[in-house]
């Protein structure tokens, strides 16, 4: 495998990193993960806009420009040897020659990248629907930048796999926030429900391409705090990702969700998804 370290593409057994860089010391750096079809990155400007808040949210400047991010990926794309991929990208505050707490001076960030094939879930799978479990959402308050400190999620989608699940879906002080790697909507009454894009989640690429497509097909939508209750009682749960696309969830604690399988905007929503998608791709100059 061919991978993107600090200027170089070279095999991964080759790449290195000091024990002293930031990212394994403290968890200081960002990430992101771009879906790429038959080899073209899908909203990949996006991507790098979201990778951009994030460097601002931590003070970290952006060691690449646009141009510069797209002609790495493409050509990290173009060497591997599967055509749909998962790209993924991560950016560091660099290696220190002791550690401090506090921003270092004159140190170059670490820029890491690698793509791996991309693993969606099966039509079967689509079909069936899948299970999750709710749990406390104890993550810290900046849930809104995609920083590579995942110990809370990890320990969260730990305790789904544990308990038989796919996800686990967070309550902060009674309301929903999020997946431990998804975005949530919530299906009441005809009308589509999606948590607000605050502090409390990040702002999800498909997150925000599912509401385009439901203002485009004329779906009632309301961004707006989901309470526990609503969530319990929602006549369709989807988890969604720029891996998981559209998926739904049938099945939360134990308990059925609506009928106890995919609901009917669910499948129509991922159809919707689909034909955006296979269009974009068609047209995509990257």
């Amino acid at each position: 495998m061919t991978v993107y370290l600090n200027g170089r593409f070279l095999p991964l057994a080759e790449a290195r990193i000091s024990p002293l860089d930031r990212g394994f010391l403290f968890g200081d750096g960002v990430y992101e993960v771009i879906p790429v079809y038959s080899r073209r990155p899908f909203r990949l400007d996006e991507h790098l806009s979201r990778l951009q808040t994030s460097l601002d949210g931590i003070h970290l400047p952006n060691p690449l420009s646009l141009e510069g991010w797209r002609t790495m990926i493409g050509q990290l794309v173009a060497s591997a040897d599967f055509v749909d991929q998962s790209v993924l990208l991560q950016v560091t505050r660099g290696a220190d020659d002791k550690r401090d707490h506090a921003f270092p001076q004159g140190v170059a960030p670490t820029v890491f990248a690698f793509t791996a094939p991309l693993v969606t879930p099966s039509d079967a799978t689509r079909a069936a629907g899948i299970a999750a479990i709710t749990a406390p959402d104890t993550r810290w308050q900046r849930c809104d930048l995609k920083t590579i400190s995942l110990l809370a999620n990890v320990l969260a989608r730990q305790q789904a796999v544990d308990a038989g699940a796919v996800e686990t879906l967070l309550l902060r002080d009674g309301l929903l926030t999020e997946g431990a790697a998804s975005s949530i909507f919530v299906v009441s009454e005809g009308v589509l429900l999606a948590p607000p894009k605050d502090h409390r989640v990040l702002p999800g690429i498909t997150y925000d391409l599912v509401l385009e497509l439901a203002a485009r097909h004329g779906v009632s939508y309301a961004v707006r705090d989901i309470s526990e209750r609503e969530l319990r009682a929602a006549d369709e749960l989807w988890m969604t990702s720029s891996t998981k696309e559209i998926l739904p969830i049938v099945r939360l604690d134990g308990q059925p969700v609506g009928h106890g399988r995919p609901g009917p905007l669910a499948q129509q929503m991922y159809a919707w998804y689909r034909a955006f998608r296979d269009d974009v791709m068609r047209n995509a100059d990257v």
